[in-house]
């Protein structure tokens, strides 16, 4: 199996070893010599087109016709004489006789992709196909014969459909004898590598440019993104930066000014050795707003901590306030009360910049201050855009964020 699993990538040019994907094409491979019916289900954009090549090429029925009809793409109107052909004058336009796909296909494999949007009318003629291999054409009483094998396809939930009532129960189930489904390229984390360096290599062929290349933290970039059009997105994406970046190696902040930021998913580092996990990674910004006001707090809180030693029992007080003295000093061991008395001022390093916002004071919170990240971000680009007169370009610079993204919080908050 390994050998005909590799045998059927290279040839239809399939690139990964994930195991759901895997696992897709060896279902693929042992029911492609049977005539079921097969359905094949998952996210759009994730190839779901090259598992009905597949069962064709592997099946009897490989030297006669294989048709691909996209159903979401015709419209209600004009679906059945698509599908089934129609007598000329069966209606307006009809001025000749038609055939239609099932016809044109008999004896080959009718690929029919979306077919949850085929509307209910429809879904009755394809169910009588599908049971006894007979149809009429639109505007005919003669019932003709066809074989065909179909493999339907869609990205939709097709059980819910039919709790809606938009997809027929009796059909789903004719239609799924064997459902093969392939995962989303957010569970493929180790193919999209792969996949990205072909694209990359097509591209630089096609449009007679250098491969662009990926340091690490880009490519971890790429693996932490949700990828909501799959494979079909992460081509396109790979064209527009074959296209537009004129460095043969980008980093990831190149990198995530092509992507959408509400697209990328949360980021859990590994657990510790002792099963302690770090907390959820969002966006640098985030987080160095958060660092920022936690810092803010402890300083107070030592501030007020200091005053308070001063005039009271030093030892008393270090008691009362253990853990907080604990987590600013970050230390295993807690500092005895006559450290503290004897406690010189130590140099702080500076926090690495990653804006010029000028000013900020660590100044006594009052109880009415908002902490919401949210608030906080807009006063930051209210005062950048005040400081540079509403110029855009300069303030998203002097934010340390891209005039896109700038443009899209000004959006958002409405400013």
């Amino acid at each position: 199996m390994a050998d005909a699993l590799q045998s059927i990538k290279q040839r239809f040019g399939i690139i990964g070893s994930d195991p759901g994907l895997n696992r897709a094409i060896e279902r693929a491979i042992q029911v492609g010599p049977t005539d079921i019916s097969v359905l094949v289900t998952g996210e759009s954009g994730v190839g779901k087109e090259a598992i009905p090549k597949i069962i064709h090429s592997l099946s009897q029925r490989k030297h006669n016709n294989y048709i691909a009809v996209n159903c979401g793409a015709i419209p209600e109107g004009t679906i059945d004489s698509e599908l089934f052909g129609h007598e000329k004058g069966a209606f307006t336009g009809a001025s000749t006789t038609r055939k239609g796909y099932f016809e044109v296909a008999d004896g080959g494999t009718i690929f029919l992709d979306e077919v949850g949007e085929l509307p209910l009318h429809t879904q009755v003629r394809l169910l009588r196909v599908l049971e006894t291999g007979e149809f009429m054409k639109v505007g005919s009483s003669e019932v003709q014969k066809t074989d065909v094998r179909i493999v339907a396809a869609t990205n939709v939930n097709v059980l819910d459909a039919v709790g809606k009532g938009k997809f027929r129960e009796d059909l789903y189930y004719r239609l799924n004898t064997v459902e093969i489904t392939l995962p989303p390229l957010r569970k493929r984390k180790e193919d999209i590598a792969l996949l990205y360096r072909k694209f990359a290599v097509d591209f630089a062929e096609k449009y007679h440019r250098p491969v662009v290349r990926l340091t690490p933290e880009a490519q971890r970039v790429l693996e932490n993104y949700a990828w909501p059009g799959n494979i079909r997105q992460l081509r396109n994406f790979t064209e527009e930066i074959s296209v537009v970046e004129s460095d043969t190696e980008v980093d990831h902040h190149e990198i995530l000014k092509f992507l959408p930021t509400h697209s990328i998913i949360a980021v859990k580092n590994q657990a510790s050795p002792d099963g302690v996990s770090s907390a959820e990674f969002n966006t640098e910004r985030e987080i160095l707003y958060k660092f920022l006001f936690d810092m803010k707090k402890d300083l107070n809180d030592l501030r007020a901590l200091t005053m308070e030693l001063l005039s009271k029992n030093s030892s008393e007080v270090v008691e009362e306030n253990r853990d907080l003295v604990k987590r600013i000093f970050s230390t295993d061991s807690m500092p005895s009360s006559d450290s503290l008395l004897h406690y010189e001022e130590q140099s702080i390093e500076p926090i690495p910049q990653y804006s010029d916002i000028e000013d900020y004071e660590y100044e006594d919170i009052d109880e009415n201050e908002s902490l919401s990240l949210q608030d906080n971000e807009m006063e930051l680009i209210e005062k950048a855009l005040e400081k540079h007169n509403g110029r855009r370009k300069d303030a998203a610079k002097d934010l340390g964020i891209s005039e896109r993204t700038l443009y899209r919080k000004i959006k958002q908050y409405e400013l």
